[in-house]
């Protein structure tokens, strides 16, 4: 069996050692060899929110999609998430596997084929948008347990709009407060967090205030972690087109254009522009995009 390429990319910043980093393996013919559980261990063994592997379509799959990723936490596999999209299509790019004409490309990833389209940009070198799922807004959550779960007040909820699980691939819940003080006070408990997910199914939470952490953001998030693995995630793709689908379904932002920014307070900033596709009552499709940056290049040799 070949090496496997493998690349450290981090997304949603054009500036190295910010955003979130994932690690994207290029399985390609070695595809073969590496079974769920091989996956897995990657996953654990790199410690990151998220690892990525990618490999070629083959055959007739190509008038479908272009390449077939997996995504995978320690924990395991997940449908759809965005900052891996953006540092798997960076990775391709880097490798000459996508030449440096080509404007679109067709992931399939287990939630569907997601189109990303790869613009330049003067100040990033490329900018790469994903076009998330039709959005799915299912139960809304106890605003009671939710404050309980992360050491919140219910007075740091608007709870004229409650937490709500959305999903754009991914379920997760969206959880609006009051103001970036609210935000700062998150203190997680691990046990709670893990009974809510089991009781209400949703594979994450995502807590936001419609205030930026610069000047340049209409909305700032965390995205806390359930396991000693990831404390929290500081850029979540999948999450930020979940809180634009329940920002504009609700009529908390006046235009479907804005940009998220997440992982300030960790050292971490990153940015994404967001824009939601269809009326408030029929959301199609909302598009998340920013840059991708390559730190490292290597292969790894299967044992």
């Amino acid at each position: 069996m070949n090496a496997t390429p493998f690349f450290w990319i981090d997304a949603f910043t054009s500036i190295p050692m910010s955003g979130n980093p994932c690690a994207v393996f290029h399985v390609m013919e070695n595809w073969v060899h590496w079974q769920d559980a091989d996956y897995l261990r990657m996953a654990k063994e790199m410690g990151l929110s998220e690892t990525a592997f990618v490999r070629q379509a083959t055959g007739p799959e190509t008038r479908d999609f272009d390449f077939e990723a997996r995504y995978f936490t320690p924990e395991g596999e997940i449908p759809l998430a965005g900052h891996p999209t953006l540092a798997t299509v960076r990775s391709l790019m880097d490798s000459r596997h996508i030449p440096p004409e080509q404007s679109l490309i067709r992931l399939k990833l287990p939630a569907g084929i997601v189109r990303v389209e790869i613009h330049p940009d003067p100040v990033h070198g490329q900018v790469f948008t994903m076009e998330q799922k039709k959005p799915e807004f299912f139960q809304t959550v106890n605003v009671d347990d939710v404050a309980r779960t992360f050491g919140l007040d219910r007075s740091d909820f608007k709870t004229d709009h409650p937490p709500q699980i959305v999903s754009t691939g991914t379920r997760s819940l969206q959880i609006l407060v009051h103001s970036l003080d609210s935000l700062r006070k998150i203190r997680v408990s691990s046990e709670r967090y893990l009974e809510l997910r089991d009781r209400e199914k949703f594979f994450s939470a995502h807590l936001f205030t419609t205030t930026g952490a610069t000047v340049r953001g209409q909305t700032f998030a965390r995205h806390p972690g359930s396991t000693p693995d990831i404390i929290e995630d500081p850029f979540t793709g999948s999450s930020t087109g979940g809180m634009a689908a329940y920002l504009w379904k609700r009529g908390l932002i006046s235009t479907p254009h804005f940009v998220a920014e997440q992982g300030h307070w960790l050292g971490r900033p990153g940015e994404a522009t967001v824009e939601v596709i269809g009326p408030r009552d029929d959301i199609q499709t909302v598009r998340v995009g920013g840059p991708a940056v390559t730190l490292i290049r290597g292969e790894y040799q299967k044992h």
